[in-house]
């Protein structure tokens, strides 16, 4: 049974005529009644009807329609979840350009600059089911709902710029291979099995995508941290019917971030729920994230030039090749009011572009734009799901599909056909404001077959691993030793390192290294060996373009009794001036007692509160609080991972015993504030992101 949404004190009913009618009040009480599906009030919501009203209940009644009506709606409340992309989180906003691409597309949310678009963006993790944890290593989804006044327009796209494979058929393929085992149903948002690496072992197209994967991409920070493409290459199309083809890109107002393995690992434990909890809390406080959208524009001439085929998914084009155009900003600033209704019901589909939009022909975008739909009709239910409020399009729609599961629509008039001549006001079409497909010329023979430039599986790949840091470039190679540890078919590993070797020898040797695999690493064959002239793009790496800003951080700042709040606030105050947060954890959630008596609220207790979940850390310790901390596996645990993730630690003089305890060397990252100095030094190296010359002093590197 429905009640009243907090947005809407009281629910309006509607007559046959489509009248409005208030709910009844409660006597004596200021709430709406609580009513049945059909608008009967409600008298009594605790107790079923029953044949006795003796001490002891008799059967319950048949005739008891609340009773049915509720349980039977509650029966039915779950939809199937996504295949893929199941677990994720969303939220409301707008797009605006900036820029206009009049000259190349006629789509009126490309060409009125200044104007606002409203969109609904869903984050998602790919291989996860829907209670896995946020920080699984995978591709995140990044899909795109602009409720344009040409229609809506879907960008449905990921967080990283190439997929897997080449062609929709083997979606599928791909998919099994990576979901959890048929045969034993785990282990699930993980690629860390035999099923997974036999399918790419054996498919040497998917090696760029590996590469990428096994990056630090695949673990980000959070979503606010987080670039978007859309992946395939589209079209856009002009007045003239002219067309430019055109990438699309997402880049994040607050920068690339990303965690180190372990930590991600422990934030999986600590908090599964991390992501989606870091941008609701986001938008929530007013720190609204925001992306800037980008293009990358060129036309055939490129497309002969260029190495590789514009239509080929495993590929990318080098933003030194074609620069990146801003063109506009999105900002997320609400959250859903209700998670079923938007963001499990929400459904993109590539086929959604609105006109001056198009395809190309990449056979990856193809399959998508015949499947996303089937999905929709299988996971809401029949063809009306475009009615529900979430997906219906914020302008003017008329056309003459009628009828289907759950039509929330009551068409009027006689006419559900066209052309038509009984009525005057029909919806008819328009070939001059109606969408229209590029004029393209095509011929040949129908062949299952892939082109020529589609066959260099390799150059990509080893182009991206030597553009990245060497910390990068180290913890991609852990992530193959990592992940390739748990595979039990030694004959699945050996071809995969025989895959990477077509890559770069070093790098496979390192990783069999890593592996205990010693003795001759044999590559796989290929019919196109791996350039080795391409030149590396300072694009694709994380740290060579990180943002050197502390705006939309946390910082986790340690209190026990005794500790000055003084320091506590300038901490806040001088946090703030930054752009970030402080979060307070204390041994008890009622918060510590100060030295002056008062007492310094805390947003976490200690074991509630681990490092893992922020950016940066500060003891704000006396000496009596440090000492009784380093007797508390919690706070040493809290310090130590600190350490060991590489962040940067502030803290008073009298912490040292804590720092002490939980093994922590003093480097550039390891701040000490002294009593009457301020915490600038802290929140300026701070910003400038982690300590990664800390890290071959902590772990392993191979």
């Amino acid at each position: 049974m429905k009640k009243t949404t907090n947005h809407a004190p009281v629910k309006k009913d509607r007559d046959e005529t489509g009248n409005g009618g208030e709910l009844h009040q409660r006597a004596g009480g200021t709430h709406p009644q609580l009513t049945t599906q059909q608008g009967q009030a409600i008298s009594d919501d605790e107790n079923s009807l029953k044949a006795s009203a003796t001490s002891r209940p008799g059967p319950v009644l048949l005739e008891d329609f609340v009773l049915r009506e509720k349980i039977n709606h509650f029966d039915h409340e779950r939809i199937p979840e996504r295949i893929v992309h199941a677990r994720g989180a969303a939220a409301h906003g707008f797009f605006e350009l900036t820029e206009s691409l009049e000259k190349f597309s006629k789509a009126r949310v490309l060409s009125k600059v200044g104007e606002r678009t409203s969109v609904f963006v869903r984050f998602s993790t790919v291989a996860g089911n829907a209670g896995s944890s946020d920080m699984a290593r995978d591709v995140r989804g990044f899909a795109v709902k602009l409720y344009t006044k040409e229609g809506n327009w879907d960008l449905v796209g990921n967080n990283i710029p190439v997929f897997f494979i080449q062609d929709a058929i083997k979606f599928p393929d791909l998919i099994h291979a990576a979901k959890q085992e048929p045969d034993r149903g785990f282990p699930q948002a993980q690629t860390a099995h035999d099923t997974f690496w036999d399918f790419v072992s054996l498919t040497p197209e998917s090696t760029n995508m590996l590469m990428w994967i096994m990056s630090d991409r695949a673990i980000p920070r959070s979503f606010r941290n987080m670039e978007g493409f859309g992946v395939h290459t589209f079209r856009l199309l002009n007045a003239a019917g002219k067309s430019t083809f055109v990438k699309f890109h997402w880049r994040p107002k607050f920068g690339l971030q990303s965690v180190v393995w372990d930590e991600a690992l422990k934030i999986s434990g600590g908090d599964p729920d991390y992501h989606r909890r870091d941008l609701w809390n986001s938008i929530n406080e007013g720190n609204f994230p925001e992306w800037e959208l980008a293009v990358q524009l060129f036309d055939e001439k490129f497309v002969e030039k260029f190495e590789f085929d514009v239509l080929d998914a495993t590929k990318l084009i080098p933003e030194e090749q074609i620069p990146l155009r801003v063109i506009g900003r999105m900002v997320l600033d609400r959250n859903p009011t209700n998670y079923f209704s938007e963001t499990e019901q929400v459904a993109f589909m590539t086929q959604n572009v609105v006109p001056g939009i198009d395809f190309s022909n990449d056979p990856l975008l193809q399959g998508r734009n015949f499947s996303y739909l089937d999905t929709q009709l299988s996971r809401l239910g029949g063809p009306n799901f475009a009615q529900l409020p979430i997906n219906a399009p914020k302008c003017p729609m008329m056309n003459f599909q009628r009828d289907g599961h759950m039509q929330f629509e009551v068409p009027a008039g006689r006419v559900s056909y066209s052309p038509s001549s009984l009525e005057a006001n029909t919806a008819r079409e328009d070939s001059q404001l109606g969408f229209i497909s590029t004029k393209e010329h095509v011929e040949g023979d129908k062949l299952r077959i892939r082109p020529e430039l589609f066959a260099d599986h390799f150059s990509q790949a080893r182009q991206f691993f030597f553009s990245q840091t060497e910390t990068e470039q180290n913890h991609i190679v852990s992530a193959f030793i990592f992940e390739l540890s748990k595979v039990e078919t030694v004959a699945i590993r050996e071809r995969t390192l025989g895959q990477l070797a077509n890559v770069d020898m070093g790098i496979a040797r390192r990783v069999a290294d890593g592996l205990g695999m010693p003795g001759k690493v044999t590559k796989v064959a290929t019919t196109v060996p791996a350039r080795e002239d391409l030149p590396p793009s300072s694009a694709l790496s994380i740290l060579k373009k990180a943002k050197k800003s502390l705006e939309g951080s946390l910082i986790g700042c340690l209190v026990a009794d005794g500790s000055d709040a003084t320091i506590v606030a300038n901490l806040r105050k001088a946090a703030a001036k930054q752009g970030c947060n402080v979060k307070v954890i204390a041994p008890k959630i009622g918060g510590a007692k100060a030295k002056d008596g008062t007492v310094i609220p805390a947003d976490f207790q200690l074991a509630g509160g681990p490092s893992v979940l922020f950016d940066c850390i500060f003891l704000a310790l006396s000496g009596e609080g440090a000492e009784t901390l380093s007797n508390e596996a919690a706070a040493v645990a809290f310090v130590h991972d600190g350490f060991a993730h590489l962040k940067v630690i502030g803290a008073t003089a009298e912490a040292q015993p804590l720092l002490d305890k939980a093994g922590v060397i003093a480097d550039e990252g390891v701040l000490i504030v002294n009593r009457g100095a301020t915490s600038s030094a802290f929140l300026e190296r701070a910003a400038l992101g982690r300590i990664w010359k800390r890290e071959p002093s902590v772990r392993t590197v191979f």
